[in-house]
């Protein structure tokens, strides 16, 4: 995220005296990736962030696989899914592999407790809803289309606007360090003419409010495949000013701009996003190949090395049949897939599409979580055989 960014109130000089009203320092933490070496930033906390009155384990967070494995395209119903609960806590594992892990929540309450993920960054889709991302970093409002990117380790809380009608949220939790694809930023890190969105559509963190209070406050952290609680002796978001290149940040899928050309053109003219393997892409609005001989419908193809999983953040998908609003399908590496049967032909002479969809294509095969057992269409793999395929096969015991 090469955008440098800085609010609140903070010395001339890094690591020179920065002294409180009250005449103490401030305590200065860095926080960033790769050592001292990636992109980082630099706090001032009002008290110092090493406070901490307790820390126990609350629970293992480990991600069960479908025993299963066997090869098939695979459909799942996020209109199923369980509702309620927890942003952070009560997430539902979709798919995962070392790399990337996929989950969905459509959470109901705001949660008492502060979180950070120090195992992962996380990409956020708000599917709908919208409201506040609170962090250490300050205040960034998000609404339906964002993609919120909250980096490893910054302590953070959801604050959904109830009065905006229900949340969803897809979560994509990467191991390694979620940044634009490189052939979109030149050496300098700028964004290129020829990228489909510029640093114009990039919010960060727009307020900071720090807080001075002291007691008990509950920070649950995400770290070696478990949740820890550290209760901290004063109130985590006592930052008075910030610099750097690390925080949180939203991008809309609305702002992003598609690549269209004369004759079709392949998935990676929709990449949003790079993290370490795997890649993150959108499918937006646009008008279709203007060649009068055009097939606007994908063309049948087998996905070497990577698997593809696609959430349909709308209903309509122009090579889909049998998909709703919230569908997500994974086609796996090994298994050619294409258009449903008619779409090829229907979809000449299109002028344009309405879609909208995130795809995330992972380069190491995906397990399929057994949380997601209850959601699956399990006759997808057979949808391109005959008749349109459009109902809900529930899971037998």
């Amino acid at each position: 995220m090469p955008i440098y960014h800085t609010l609140g109130t903070v010395p001339r000089k890094r690591h020179t005296v920065f002294r409180r009203p009250d005449g103490g320092l401030y305590a200065e933490e860095l926080i960033g990736h790769e050592g001292f070496v990636g992109t980082s930033s630099l706090l001032y906390h009002t008290h110092p962030p090493t406070t901490v009155l307790s820390a126990r384990r609350v629970r293992d967070v480990r991600w069960e696989a479908d025993e299963d494995t066997s090869l098939r395209h695979r459909h799942f119903l996020t209109a199923r899914s369980r509702k309620g609960g927890s942003a952070t806590m009560d997430r539902t594992p979709l798919l995962f592999n070392a790399d990337i892990g996929m989950a969905y929540v459509e959470p109901d309450t705001i949660d008492p407790h502060f979180y950070r993920n120090s195992q992962a960054d996380e990409v956020v889709y708000v599917v709908e809803g919208s409201g506040t991302l609170e962090s250490v970093m300050g205040s960034l409002p998000y609404r339906a289309g964002d993609y919120v990117v909250i980096h490893r380790n910054i302590t953070h809380r959801w604050v959904h606007d109830p009065s905006k009608g229900a949340t969803k949220l897809v979560v994509f939790e990467s191991a390694g360090h979620l940044r634009f694809p490189k052939r979109y930023h030149n050496e300098f890190g700028q964004l290129l003419e020829g990228a489909p969105y510029c640093e114009r559509d990039i919010r960060r963190p727009s307020a900071l409010a720090p807080h001075d209070e002291m007691g008990e406050f509950p920070v649950l952290v995400k770290q070696y495949g478990a949740i820890n609680e550290l209760v901290l002796d004063h109130h985590p978001f006592d930052v008075v000013g910030w610099d750097g290149y690390f925080y949180p940040w939203a991008f809309n899928i609305h702002d992003f701009e598609p690549i269209v050309g004369r004759i079709h053109q392949p998935p990676p003219v929709h990449q949003t996003f790079q993290g370490d393997g795997f890649v993150i892409c959108s499918f937006c609005p646009r008008p279709y190949d203007f060649d009068p001989n055009a097939i606007p419908a994908p063309y049948n193809h087998s996905n070497v090395d990577s698997d593809e999983v696609l959430f349909y953040a709308s209903s309509e998908f122009m090579s889909r049949k049998g998909i709703e609003y919230g569908s997500i399908t994974l086609h796996p590496d090994g298994l050619p897939h294409g258009p449903h049967p008619g779409r090829t032909e229907a979809s000449i002479g299109a002028t344009h599409t309405n879609e909208l969809a995130v795809m995330m294509d992972s380069f190491r095969p995906l397990k399929v979580a057994r949380a997601a057992l209850a959601i699956e269409d399990r006759a997808y793999h057979q949808s391109w055989v005959g008749a349109q395929h459009d109902a809900f096969s529930p899971p037998t015991s």
